[in-house]
């Protein structure tokens, strides 16, 4: 199978999932994660920073 960048979101929702199952404590740190990196891709900062 081929991944590509539309796979990317399931599979760290997925990831995200199973690990707040087993540690319901990461939840607080994988949604800050999550909403941080949002919004640093939504001001488009990632991109500049690679170059893109």
């Amino acid at each position: 199978m081929l991944i590509t960048t539309a796979h990317i979101g399931p599979i760290v929702a997925l990831i995200a999932g199973i690990l707040i199952l087993l540690m319901p404590r990461l939840l607080a740190y994988i949604v800050a994660i999550y909403l941080i990196l949002t919004g640093l891709i939504g001001l488009g900062v990632i991109a500049n920073v690679l170059g893109g």
